[in-house]
């Protein structure tokens, strides 16, 4: 069959007309929600070949093999992710542990200086995340992140060498190198994982950002320990071993983690069928590597990427803050030394690690991931409270480790991404808008902490909470438009409606596919 055939109300597309046919050329014609007719076109998702080319038509899936695929996918896919959002951490989380170990003085950093070293790198990661989002829908992602981050890692050796003006260009080219992790790993979830399964996956390698505080901390205290076993200062060392570790991790990355399920090394060829099948329930595939000017304008024009650009910002200014200062707060503010602050800083990792996952893992069980976000984000502006306004140094400490909790609301804003936002080029668009707003968020926190109002800083703890405020009701108000807008899609008769056969990988918008429900 090389010619688009239609049967009643659905339209049938074989693998020869998929490569016979340009991209541009008309397939078929389907209506979306809206009633605005949309053209099916041989520029399809990557997943459409492999759907269609299987002769037994669609497989049923029972529940004990599905379990299997997932299981073989945690095991092969998980940990790499998870050890290298460990690790991109670590790179960031360094520039605080050499903060206190002699960096600010052998720089002779005065007033302000300091915290342009943490401004400087989300410069970079403003700057250049459009342009890498941009890269990894054009070329191989996993292979792309690999090459991003074998460069970040050399640049961060490199942090060791420099004066002040050298190592603020340094954190720079260091902010765009990072700024392409967390969109291919978004954009990798979505390939490998259902709507269900995305936000506990997310949670899981996110939350290792507090393996990268206790790992981070434990590097740098024993560095400081042996510190007369070494010719060069401590803080250089923390920047050369982590940076060694991320080169390593980068090759790693290459080797391992294929570009889409279809190229997986450690997949038969049943068991990518099987993934094929599993994502299709996702309204979504494995992505497209042609820019779509109409997604890109749908991305723009759609309310609900602002609310979650506003949550993005909201949500970073504290994390800017804390980021850079976290032990500056602990050994001029709560009176801990320098060397105690790098172990103080494990308990508010362990509490990420834990308290994400953990309820993240209770969405298996709610079933509403905005609801343990809204959750998450609550208890965050209760320790925020405590760290700003507590009365003792213990109740502080104790808002310092639970503020650790804020990654939660924004670990459910990237899965958001992953499952609720559907066009390959409207889903890298929206990711890029709300990572515009994390680093937006993460370069103007270091900024809030002025060097005036030290060792309290207070002004910066007021709009720790203040932001974290703004947070809570953003989490709420996208929760609010999702349940809207699959009220609406839910009153439409689709029965009027023509279907197109694997609509599923078509790489058609959330707005225009009928079948598409958000899930909150």
């Amino acid at each position: 069959m090389s010619d688009t055939e239609k049967t009643g109300l659905n339209i049938v597309v074989s693998v020869n007309d998929i490569e016979s046919q340009n991209r541009d050329n008309v397939l078929g014609v389907i209506m979306s929600p809206s009633g605005k007719p949309i053209e099916i076109t041989g520029d399809v998702d990557v997943a459409m070949k492999y759907a269609i080319d299987n002769k037994e038509g669609r497989i049923e899936i029972d529940e004990a093999t599905s379990k299997r695929i997932l299981r073989k996918i945690d095991t092969f896919l998980l940990p790499i992710l998870c050890l290298l959002y460990c690790f991109q951490f670590m790179d960031k989380l360094s520039n605080s542990y050499a903060s206190v170990l002699g960096l600010r003085t052998d720089l002779k950093m005065v007033g302000n200086m300091y915290s342009w070293t943490g401004t400087a790198f989300y410069l970079g990661y403003l700057f250049f995340e459009f342009p890498a989002s941009y890269l990894l829908q054009r070329l191989p992602v996993a292979k792309t992140v690999a090459a991003f981050i074998v460069i970040w890692g050399v640049v961060l050796c490199c942090h060791s060498v420099p004066q002040y003006a050298g190592f603020i260009a340094l954190r720079t080219i260091l902010g765009m190198l990072e700024s392409s992790v967390t969109p291919a790993f978004t954009i990798i979830t979505a390939q490998w994982y259902t709507q269900d399964e995305q936000f506990l996956r997310v949670a899981c390698w996110f939350a290792c950002n507090g393996m990268g505080t206790i790992l981070g901390g434990a590097i740098s205290y024993g560095l400081d320990v042996n510190q007369a076993s070494y010719s060069i200062k401590a803080w250089k060392l923390i920047f050369v071993v982590i940076g060694c570790l991320t080169v390593f991790l980068g090759f790693l990355i290459a080797a391992h983690v294929p570009d889409t399920p279809a190229q997986a090394w450690f997949l038969t060829e049943e068991e990518k069928r099987l993934v094929v099948e599993r994502i299709r329930t996702n309204q979504q595939g494995f992505g497209n590597r042609h820019f779509k000017k109409h997604q890109f304008i749908e991305a723009l024009t759609d309310y609900k990427t602002w609310l979650i650009f506003l949550f993005g910002l909201a949500n970073n200014i504290p994390n800017g803050g804390m980021t850079n200062f976290g032990n500056i707060l602990l050994t001029e503010d709560l009176g801990y030394t320098a060397r105690e602050s790098l172990l103080m800083q494990m308990p508010s990792g362990a509490v990420e690690v834990v308290g994400c996952i953990g309820l993240a893992y209770i969405s298996t069980f709610v079933n509403s991931r905005m609801l343990l976000a809204f959750i998450g984000t609550a208890l965050t502006v209760m320790a925020q409270c405590f760290l700003a306004f507590g009365k003792s140094s213990k109740l502080q400490m104790a808002g310092y480790c639970l503020y650790a909790l804020g990654p939660i609301g924004f670990i459910c804003m990237l899965s958001v991404v992953a499952s609720n936002v559907a066009g390959h080029t409207k889903k890298v668009t929206t990711n890029a808008i709300l990572l515009i707003g994390y680093c937006t968020g993460n370069l103007v926190g270091p900024q809030t902490f002025l060097a005036q109002q030290a060792p309290s800083y207070h002004g910066a703890k007021v709009a720790i909470v203040i932001c974290g405020c703004f947070s809570l009701l953003m989490v709420g108000a996208v929760w609010y438009a999702y349940i809207w807008e699959n009220k609406k899609k839910d009153k439409i008769d689709k029965s009027e409606y023509p279907t197109f056969e694997n609509h599923e990988f078509a790489d058609l918008t959330d707005k225009e596919n009928i079948e598409f429900r958000y899930q909150t």
